[in-house]
């Protein structure tokens, strides 16, 4: 019985996106400037990009796992895989890509109050609020938990003072989710609560970061006597590093997620093949680089079934809890082995920075991009850190 509940369900999400899901959206993205972000400020590529966000938002299935009355599709965790499995089949693009959707909205179903999840939650789901992440400061990178913005409650209101650092597309953002210590006097752990407020709020200002690419999603963001609701606090007041750690486990799953590049475009043989043409025996004339391409393929796919294993356990309630940083960790390893990959197989012309023929020297740009894959979302030091205590269940340094 369940199998036929299952190829039915299948049978009608395939049907679904076949008439609803544009030709124009299902064709690999180009990058940042071709993702449908969300926000106030958002302006969409394409009458399609509008078209297929606004009809899958309908849907509820922006965030298909989430309840209904939250602006979600209600489906069951199986439910949601097929609808994911049929839009890769479909070479479907996400409709809607969005902090609030990885990172916050979890934290506000395990977390926030009625008031806030049926204020914010529907707001995300139909991409009209944006969202960009308060953690990291100047002096508290890895070491998070020694945070210094200050948030100090007078009256109904909190006044934030302070900064924060690597903060991917502030200076786009409609609101941030930011932790703020609001007890000097606690232990760094325990005097740390989670604030939501608008970027547009009186005394916040934004600084754009550029990398070693020529460009860069992150900013410097700076409060300055910032007015913030009290009723924006999320769960208890000086117990906001729960929901961090809570929402740092979601974060580096979306950031593993570069490690899966399975779901359209060109693979990484096919780039290198064109880049470098075949030998008589229709192979690449570089032994090394064959054996570089194959090692890499096997552990693509080692790693999918990975991802695949680490959410079937979540949804059965198994699993170490080390999961998130595992895959965080050889996520990031594996992308920057791709690029690598590719910088290998296009030679000296990969190294070109600017001009028409090289997009203004992409291939470059992206490979120098992937070095921040390491250290953004928790250093992979951190996270080796981590599994060691968690899964292995030795002590701490």
């Amino acid at each position: 019985m369940v199998a036929t509940l299952d190829t039915s369900f299948r049978q009608e999400v395939r049907a679904w996106l076949e008439a609803n899901c544009p030709p124009e959206m299902r064709t690999p993205e180009t990058g940042d400037d071709d993702t449908c972000w969300g926000g106030r400020n958002f302006r969409f590529k394409s009458e399609a990009q509008r078209v297929w966000m606004q009809r899958m938002a309908e849907k509820g299935w922006t965030v298909p796992d989430w309840p209904k009355a939250y602006g979600g599709g209600g489906l069951t965790s199986e439910e949601t895989a097929i609808l994911r499995q049929e839009m890769r089949a479909l070479k479907c693009r996400v409709p809607l890509s969005s902090f609030g959707i990885w990172m916050l909205g979890p934290a506000l179903l395990k977390y926030g109050s009625e008031e806030q999840k049926r204020h914010y939650l529907p707001q995300i789901a139909r991409g009209e609020i944006r969202w960009c992440q308060g953690y990291s400061e100047p002096n508290a990178g890895s070491d998070l938990a020694s945070l210094q913005t200050r948030a100090e409650l007078q009256g109904d209101h909190f006044i934030v003072n302070g900064s924060k650092i690597w903060t991917s597309y502030a200076d786009k953002a409609d609101w941030i989710f930011c932790l703020v210590r609001t007890d000097p006097g606690a232990k760094k752990h325990t005097g740390i609560s989670f604030l939501l407020f608008d970027m547009a709020s009186p005394g916040v200002s934004t600084r754009p970061i550029t990398l070693i690419s020529g460009a860069s999603p992150f900013c410097q963001t700076f409060f300055e006597d910032v007015r913030v609701p009290a009723s924006q606090l999320v769960g208890e007041m000086n117990g906001g590093w729960e929901i961090a750690k809570y929402l740092l486990g979601h974060e580096r799953t979306m950031i593993s997620s570069i490690g899966d590049r399975s779901a359209g475009g060109p693979t990484v043989s096919q780039q290198v093949v064109a880049a470098t043409g075949l030998d008589a025996q229709g192979r690449l004339d570089n032994p090394g680089l064959r054996k570089r391409l194959a090692t890499l393929e096997i552990d693509e796919y080692a790693f999918r079934l990975a991802q695949q294993r680490a959410a079937e356990l979540a949804r059965t309630g198994g699993g170490d809890g080390g999961a998130p940083s595992m895959l965080k960790y050889y996520g990031s390893e594996l992308n920057k082995r791709r690029h690598e990959t590719l910088m290998s197989g296009g030679g000296i012309d990969a190294l070109e920075w600017e001009g028409e023929r090289s997009a203004e020297g992409a291939r470059a740009r992206a490979w120098l991009r992937t070095k921040a894959n390491s250290i953004e979302g928790g250093t992979s030091e951190v996270q080796l850190n981590i599994l060691v205590k968690r899964v292995l269940g030795l002590p701490g340094a």
